[in-house]
C-alpha cells in the first residue's frame, strides 16, 4: 500500500514539474505532432543562429553574387525567439487547472497564432519600423496592446499569476503616474499611450529589450545543453558518483544530495527541475538514514536553490548579468565562483551538524576503506595531472593556431575524436549505470571505481564548453554551441561504440536511430523548458521599460533613502526584504532581471550618498541572491512543495526548515558588499587562497554558531564567540580600522600636494556636494585610483579634474576652509565614470595612510576558533 502512495506522489510530482517547466497539456495526434515539431523547429534556429555556419553560408552566396541575406541579426532573432515561446506557451499551458487537457480549444489556437504573428512583429514590418522610429502610428499601437495582454496571459498561464500582476502594476503606474501631483516622490511624466506602446513592443527598451535578448542568444544554448545532458545520462552518473563517494559519511545521502544537486546546478536553470531530478533518489536515502520528512526535504531544496547560484550557469542569470554590469564572461565567472561554493561548502557542514546531533550513520559501503594518505596522495596526484593536461592543451593549441591556422579547427576535432573513443573503450569495460527506482529499498551504496568509470564520456562536452568559455573565451553563446555539438555526437554514437567494443552482437543501426531519437527528443525538451524563460524574460522586459522611461529607480533609491534614514546597513537590510518579496514566485531570470532593475541602483545611489561605494558586480550579485533566496522562502517557494511531495512532508515546514538552512547564503552578500575580496577582485593567487582558506573557516563557524553545535552542543557563550571570530575572518578590516586606519581627512585644498606624494594605484575617496543629474541637491562619495605622474598637477589632468579655489570660505563639520570646486571634468575620464562633474563643490577628501595589513586580524580570529574547538573536543570526550 505505501509504495502505491508513493508512486501516486511521484506521478504528481512530475505533473508538477511538467506543468511548470513545459506545460499541463497533453494532446494527442496532429496537435501534438505540432507542439513537438514546433519545439524542434526552435531549437534548430537557435543553433543556427548562434552558430557560425550562417555567416560562412553568407561568405559562400556573397562570393557566388547571390544577393540573399541568411545572417539573422539580433532583433529580429528576439522577434522569432519570443514568437516561438508565445505559440508553443498558449498551445502547451491551460488557461485553468479546469481546462481541457488532452485537446486544445479554438480560443487558445487563436491566441497562439495572435501571438506569434505579433511577437514576429519586427520580423514582418522590420523595414517600416525603422522608418518611424519613436513615432508609432496606429497599427504600431494597435498591435503593441493587443501583444502586451497576450503576452500577459501567456506569462499567467505558464509562470503564475505573481510576474504578470507585478508587469500590471507597472504598467497601470506608467499610464498613471502622470496625473499624480508633482510634489510626490513617485509621480512622471512619461505615460501617454503612444509613448508606453513605443517603449515596450517598437523599440528594444521594453519586451524586446536586453532580457529577451540574452534569453535568444545565451540562455537557449544552455538550458538546451543541460536538457541534452540529461537525455545522454549524465544526471543519473552525477547523483550516483556523488553517493559512491559520500554516501558512507555520517550523514552521507545528504551530502551526497548536496553535491549532486551542485553537479546538475551547473547546467539546469530550473531549481524546481534540480530538486526533482536528484530529490527523487537523494531525499528517500536521506530518510532511511535517520532525517525526518522535512529536514530531508529542505536539504535538497537548498542544495538545488544553491545550484542557480553556481556559475557557469547561475540559473541562466550570469548571461543576464554580462549585458547588464558590462563584464566579461570568465570574470563574472570568477568573481561569483568562490561565495558560491564556501555556500555549498556550509551546506555540507549543516548536514554533517544535523547528523552528527542526531547520532546517524551512513550507508554500508561497498568498497574497503582506503588509508587517509592514500587517498590525499591520489587526490594530489589527481590534480596535478589535471594541471599537466591543461598546459600541454594549451601549449599545444597555441602552437597550432600560429603554425597551421587554416587546418588547426579540424585537427582539434580529431583529436577530440581520439579522446572520446579512448574514453568510451574505458567506459565499455565497465557495466552500464542502470537509473535508480526511488520506491526501491537500496541497501548498499554503489562501488566507486565502476561508477566513476562507466561516464567518463559526459564530461567530454562540459570540458568543451568550459574550455571554450574560461581558455579560448568565445561567447557563451558560441561555447554552448560547440558543446552542444559534442554531446549530440555522443548521444548518437555512445551505444553503437560501447557494444563494439564489449563484443556484443547487436544492430549497429538500430542503435544509432535510437541515437536519433534521443537527440531529437532533446532538442524537444530543451525548447518546451525554454517556454517559460523565454515568456519571462519578455515580461519582465515591460518592468524594465517601465523603469527607464518613468526614472522610478531613482524615485525608490529616493524612498529607500527616507527609510533607512541614511544608514547603510538599514539600507542594504530594506534592499534584501525588498528582493526577498519581488523575487517570490518567479523563475530565476525573471527575478533576477526585476531585482536587478528596481534594487541595483537603490544600493548605488544611497551607497553612494552615506559613503559605501560598491562595485556592480557586487551589486548585482547582492539582489540576486536575496532574489534566489525568495525560492526557499514560505509560503511561495515552488522548490519546498516539490521536496514536500518527494518526501512526504509539510510544504511549510519543508521550506522553513530550508530558509533555516539558507542563513549562510543570507550572510555572504552582506560580507562580500563591505569585503569585496570575497569576491576576488583586484586579488592575486597567494592572497586569493588565503581568502578562501578563511573565508571557508568562517563559514563553518558561522554555521556551527545557528546551528548551536560544534563538535558538542553549543553553550551560549560559545556561539556568541564563533559568531565574533567569523565576523572577524569575514571582514578583517573593521577591527583593523579601530588599531590601525587605512586613509587619514585632509582639507580640499591641499589635495593636490597629497597626491603627489602617494603612491601609483592607490585609493582616493573625494566627498562632494552638487546636483544630481534631476536638480536635487546632494552630497555623495567617488573613489579614484591615483595614477602615475610626475607631481601631483600632472596626476590630477591624468584623473581628468580641473579644480579651482574660489578664494571663498565655507564651514565644514564646524572648521572653515576654503572651497574648491570642481571647474572642468574630462569626457570618459576617470573623473567623470567616478560621477564627478563640473561646478561640484568638494567638502571632504580621505588619502591613503600607511597601514598594518588588515589580514593580521585573522590570527586571533583563528586562535579563538581553535580554543573553542580544543575546548568543546575536551568536553565531549570527559
Amino acid at each position: 500500500m505505501s509504495e502505491k502512495i508513493q508512486s501516486v506522489d511521484y506521478d504528481d510530482l512530475r505533473d508538477l514539474v511538467a506543468s511548470n517547466d513545459e506545460g499541463g497539456r497533453n494532446p494527442a495526434g496532429f496537435p501534438k505532432k505540432l507542439i513537438v515539431g514546433t519545439a524542434i523547429l526552435w531549437s534548430v534556429f537557435q543553433l543556427y543562429y548562434t552558430s557560425p555556419f550562417p555567416f560562412w553560408l553568407q561568405e559562400v552566396l556573397t562570393q557566388n553574387n547571390i544577393d540573399l541575406n541568411v545572417v539573422v541579426d539580433d532583433t529580429k532573432a528576439r522577434s522569432v525567439h519570443l514568437a516561438f515561446a508565445l505559440f508553443l506557451a498558449y498551445l502547451s499551458f491551460p488557461a485553468l487547472s479546469t481546462s481541457p487537457k488532452h485537446r486544445i480549444p479554438i480560443i487558445d489556437w487563436i491566441c497562439a497564432t495572435a501571438g506569434a504573428f505579433l511577437g514576429a512583429y519586427y520580423l514582418f514590418f522590420y523595414q517600416s519600423l525603422v522608418t518611424r522610429f519613436g513615432a508609432p502610428n496606429l497599427q504600431d499601437i494597435i498591435a503593441g496592446c493587443i501583444g502586451i495582454v497576450l503576452l500577459l496571459e501567456a506569462t499567467r498561464r505558464s509562470l503564475g499569476l505573481p510576474l504578470a500582476v507585478i508587469a500590471v502594476i507597472f504598467l497601470l503606474y506608467n499610464f498613471f503616474g502622470q496625473y499624480l501631483p508633482t510634489s510626490w516622490i513617485i509621480s512622471h511624466r512619461s505615460g501617454s499611450l503612444s509613448q508606453i506602446i513605443n517603449q515596450q513592443w517598437i523599440t528594444t527598451e521594453g519586451v524586446f529589450g536586453v532580457a529577451l535578448g540574452v534569453s535568444t542568444k545565451y540562455v537557449f544554448l544552455f538550458v538546451l545543453f543541460g536538457a541534452l545532458l540529461d537525455k545522454a545520462g549524465a544526471g543519473n552518473y552525477f547523483i550516483k558518483t556523488a553517493f559512491a563517494y559520500l554516501g558512507h559519511l555520517s550523514g552521507g545521502p545528504a551530502k551526497a544530495a548536496v553535491v549532486s544537486s551542485a553537479l546538475t546546478g551547473l547546467v539546469s536553470g530550473s531549481s524546481i527541475a534540480n530538486v526533482v531530478t536528484t530529490g527523487t533518489f537523494t531525499i528517500p536515502m536521506m530518510k532511511r538514514v535517520g532525517f525526518t520528512q522535512e529536514k530531508a526535504g529542505a536539504v535538497e531544496v537548498a542544495s538545488s536553490v544553491n545550484g542557480q547560484l553556481m556559475p557557469p550557469v547561475m540559473g541562466a542569470a550570469a548571461f543576464l548579468m554580462i549585458e547588464y554590469i558590462n563584464m566579461p564572461y570568465n570574470e563574472l565567472i570568477l568573481h561569483a565562483f568562490l561565495p558560491a561554493l564556501i555556500s555549498y561548502i556550509a551546506l555540507v557542514y549543516i548536514v554533517h551538524l544535523e547528523a552528527c546531533k542526531m547520532g546517524l550513520k551512513g550507508l554500508p559501503r561497498t568498497d574497503p576503506a582506503k588509508p587517509f594518505l592514500v587517498t590525499l596522495i591520489r587526490a594530489i596526484g589527481t590534480f596535478l595531472t589535471l594541471c599537466i593536461i591543461y598546459f600541454v592543451l594549451e601549449l599545444t593549441l597555441g602552437w597550432l593556431k600560429t603554425a597551421v591556422p587554416n587546418e588547426a579547427f579540424l585537427i582539434v576535432c580529431l583529436l577530440l575524436l581520439i579522446v572520446y573513443i579512448l574514453l568510451i573503450r574505458r567506459v565499455a569495460s565497465f557495466p552500464d549505470l542502470e537509473p535508480d527506482d526511488p520506491n526501491a529499498k537500496i541497501v548498499v551504496l554503489p562501488a566507486t571505481k565502476p561508477t566513476v568509470n562507466a561516464g567518463l564520456h559526459y564530461l567530454l562536452p562540459v570540458v568543451v564548453l568550459m574550455w571554450c568559455l574560461m581558455i579560448e573565451r568565445m561567447s557563451p553563446g558560441l561555447s554552448a554551441f560547440w558543446g552542444i555539438l559534442a554531446l549530440s555526437a555522443i548521444i548518437i554514437t555512445q551505444r553503437p561504440l560501447l557494444t563494439l567494443f564489449r563484443k556484443e552482437n547487436t544492430d549497429k543501426f538500430i542503435q544509432l536511430k535510437e541515437g536519433v531519437q534521443e537527440l531529437i527528443k532533446g532538442l524537444e525538451t530543451g525548447a518546451r523548458n525554454m517556454i517559460g524563460i523565454g515568456i519571462a524574460t519578455a515580461t519582465a522586459g515591460i518592468i524594465v521599460g517601465v523603469v527607464s522611461l518613468t526614472g522610478f529607480g531613482v524615485q525608490l533609491s529616493s524612498i529607500i533613502e527616507i527609510l533607512s534614514m541614511g544608514n547603510v546597513l538599514l539600507m542594504l537590510i530594506l534592499v534584501a526584504i525588498f528582493s526577498l518579496i519581488l523575487g517570490m514566485g518567479l523563475p530565476t531570470t525573471a527575478n533576477y532581471i526585476v531585482v536587478s532593475s528596481l534594487m541595483a541602483l537603490v544600493i548605488v545611489e544611497v551607497g553612494k550618498q552615506n559613503g559605501l561605494i560598491v562595485p556592480m558586480i557586487a551589486v548585482h550579485l547582492f539582489v540576486f541572491y536575496f532574489g534566489i533566496m525568495a525560492d526557499v522562502t514560505p509560503p511561495v517557494g515552488l522548490a519546498s512543495f516539490a521536496a514536500a511531495a518527494i518526501s512526504g512532508g509539510s510544504p511549510i515546514k519543508t521550506g522553513a526548515t530550508a530558509f533555516y538552512y539558507s542563513l549562510r547564503t543570507a550572510i555572504l552578500p552582506f560580507l562580500f558588499i563591505f569585503n569585496t575580496d570575497l569576491l576576488l577582485l583586484d586579488v592575486g593567487w597567494t592572497k586569493g587562497i588565503l581568502v578562501f582558506i578563511t573565508a571557508t573557516i568562517g563559514v563553518m563557524a558561522f554555521t556551527a554558531a545557528t546551528m548551536g553545535y560544534f563538535f558538542t552542543k553549543n553553550r551560549k557563550w560559545e556561539g556568541f564567540a564563533l559568531i565574533l571570530a567569523a565576523f572577524m575572518l569575514f571582514r578583517p578590516g573593521f577591527f583593523m580600522e579601530y588599531v590601525s586606519p587605512t586613509e587619514r581627512h585632509i582639507e580640499p585644498a591641499q589635495l593636490v600636494q597629497e597626491i603627489e606624494n602617494a603612491a601609483a594605484g592607490q585609493n582616493l575617496t573625494i566627498k562632494v556636494a552638487g546636483l544630481n543629474p534631476y536638480g536635487k541637491e546632494i552630497e555623495f562619495y567617488s573613489k579614484l585610483s591615483i595614477p602615475a605622474g610626475e607631481n601631483g598637477e600632472e596626476k590630477l589632468k591624468a584623473m581628468g579634474l580641473t579644480l579651482l579655489n574660489t578664494g571663498e570660505k565655507i564651514q565644514i563639520n564646524g572648521n572653515e576652509t576654503d572651497k574648491i570646486l570642481i571647474d572642468n571634468v574630462e569626457i570618459d575620464s576617470p573623473a567623470a565614470k567616478a560621477g564627478l562633474n563640473w561646478d561640484q563643490t568638494i567638502i571632504d577628501v580621505e588619502v591613503p595612510k600607511n597601514s598594518l595589513p588588515k589580514e593580521l586580524m585573522f590570527i586571533p580570529a583563528l586562535l579563538l576558533v581553535s580554543a573553542l574547538a580544543w575546548n568543546q573536543r575536551r568536553r565531549k570526550n570527559s
